[in-house]
């Protein structure tokens, strides 16, 4: 724009002053054309007087350096001449001013050389005597003039350019200013040309619906991150050539990928049945598929994207089913776990209920049939109540109100309730520490130590100790129950709290254990958001401990 309007004015400047020029010379050759034409005729009425007075003479004294005179008879003969011999001449009654002087008394003509350089100036008046007396004056046209004018014109339109091209500068400058310091941040408030008052109004209507088109994209923008960033499904967007668009944090972790560019999604896990859900859902179907990963199990649904029937892209959603593979496979295996287990004592009951039924049955092999069937269905209930408190746990079904329980006291309780047993294996219970009360379910608190302490009794070795400390610190307190046992081997401890798993499956029927001891610490511990720790070593003894929050 700043180029432009330089260019503008330079050039209409420099137009201006050829015009200007152009007009002055102009007017000047009129105005000494003019001058000229009076000049002649003023000289022609003082020599046609003098003529008329003192005769043709009068011509002989006349100076005529810078004008001819002629003097014509009235059939066009000339008669005399200051610029030429008279004799030589043609006749002049063709002429136009000699002709208007005979008609009028004055005539005047314009006639131009033959090189059209210069044009003589012709003025003819009548004499007394009926001669014609002619004037003429050489003038240059406006071209000689110019090229006489040549050099200091062109000096004077150089040193005009130069002016025109500082001023133009300025100008330009002076007007593009005003534009270049424009405020746009507040249009409305700049102080500049009136013409561009418009034009700002609607730039600063434009800018606040930008602005608030901005804010509300930006709103957006963060509402769709908040969702996404908070999904725990992975979330992915590509176009056609795979690249991908946007994703949220839970697709990298569950991808196991670190960061992500704007290359192929393919770069992110390239599994055969990712790649398959990608090509499946370009191809403008939906997918559903299932992918193993790092020992975790995840569903693919990939959807593709349309715009107007084209397919423009997919989006893909992963979901981490692990929870649910795992939670399926317990259920299976938790199943079976307890037909199982119930299969064994229902199927003693059974043998020894068809041997009574056939009769004949001695007095003392029947009482030891019933007390083998009261053993077995004692069994039975206790497996059946251990399933039931699984249960209750596991879907966390159990509505007890908490209340502040001495966890000192809980231990106390099952140390009385368990002392026959361990007196029957002369294992010896101690407790130590302090007592100490917490926010908790008291009948899942008992459950936990009674379970705690009846295995800590079970695996032990005869004439052994379980020492159960309540230790509390700043915000938590630990209850530890340490027994002199069996142990657990290294390559078992990270499964002793699965349900009806047993160390020694040998010895496990003797034992007496269902095997749902430690997963009912384990559940109770999770309702009360305790940390369990276990540690043990093999034909020497175990230690578990279950830390509570005192301020929960």
């Amino acid at each position: 724009m700043n180029k432009k309007i330089f260019r503008s004015a330079l050039l209409a400047s420099l137009l201006v002053l050829l015009m200007s020029i152009t007009l002055i010379f102009g007017i000047l050759f009129d105005f000494f054309e003019c001058q000229l034409q009076n000049e002649l005729k003023t000289e022609a009425s003082y020599i046609s007087h003098a003529v008329n007075n003192e005769g043709i003479s009068f011509l002989d004294g006349v100076d005529a350096s810078s004008k001819r005179i002629t003097l014509v008879s009235a059939d066009g003969n000339v008669i005399a001449d200051t610029h030429a011999d008279a004799q030589k001449l043609d006749n002049h009654k063709d002429r136009k001013e000699i002709q208007d002087a005979i008609k009028t008394g004055t005539g005047m003509s314009v006639r131009y050389s033959n090189t059209l350089m210069e044009k003589n100036i012709y003025y003819a008046t009548m004499l007394d005597n009926g001669m014609i007396l002619r004037i003429s004056a050489t003038q240059y046209t406006v071209f000689t003039i110019l090229l006489g004018l040549l050099q200091p014109l062109i000096v004077v339109i150089f040193i005009a350019f130069l002016i025109s091209l500082f001023l133009s500068s300025r100008v330009s400058k002076s007007i593009i200013n005003p534009i270049n310091e424009l405020d746009l941040d507040n249009p409305t408030e700049n102080d500049t040309y009136e013409e561009l008052s418009p034009l700002l109004h609607k730039i600063d209507v434009q800018k606040r619906t930008i602005g608030e088109q901005l804010k509300e994209a930006v709103r957006k923008q963060e509402e769709f991150n908040l969702i996404t960033e908070n999904m725990s499904e992975g979330f992915l967007i590509i176009d056609t050539d795979t690249r991908l668009l946007t994703y949220n944090s839970a697709a990298l972790r569950l991808l196991g990928a670190k960061q992500a560019d704007n290359e192929s999604v393919l770069t992110l896990n390239r599994t055969k049945n990712f790649r398959n859900a990608i090509e499946c859902a370009l191809s403008g179907k939906r997918c559903e598929s299932s992918m193993n990963l790092d020992e975790k199990s995840y569903n693919l649904i990939a959807n593709p994207v349309f715009d107007d029937g084209k397919i423009i892209g997919a989006v893909i959603i992963i979901l981490d089913m692990t929870e649910t593979v795992k939670r399926e496979q317990l259920r299976r295996e938790f199943t079976s776990n307890v037909s199982h287990e119930l299969k064994t004592p229902l199927t003693s009951i059974s043998g020894f209920a068809e041997i009574m039924k056939a009769g004949n049955t001695p007095d003392e092999t029947v009482m030891d049939f019933s007390k083998s069937i009261y053993d077995e269905a004692q069994r039975l209930i206790t497996l059946v109540n251990d399933i039931i408190k699984i249960s209750e746990l596991d879907e966390n079904n159990i509505t007890l109100d908490s209340e502040r329980t001495d966890l000192y006291s809980i231990c106390a309780e099952a140390i009385d309730i368990l002392q026959p047993a361990a007196d029957k294996k002369n294992v010896t219970l101690t407790l130590t520490g302090e007592r100490v009360n917490i926010l908790g379910a008291k009948r899942i608190l008992e459950e936990m130590v009674y379970n705690l302490l009846d295995n800590a009794i079970k695996y032990n070795k005869d004439g052994g100790n379980v020492l159960i400390s309540v230790i509390p610190s700043d915000n938590d307190v630990t209850i530890s129950v340490k027994d002199s046992g069996i142990g657990i081997p290294l390559s078992e401890q990270n499964r002793v709290f699965e349900r009806f798993y047993r160390v020694d499956k040998s010895h496990s029927k003797s034992i007496g254990g269902t095997g749902l001891g430690l997963s009912i610490v384990k559940h109770a511990a999770m309702y009360h958001n305790a940390q369990i720790n276990l540690e043990s070593v093999e034909g020497k003894g175990t230690c578990i401990s279950v830390t509570f929050k005192t301020n929960e």
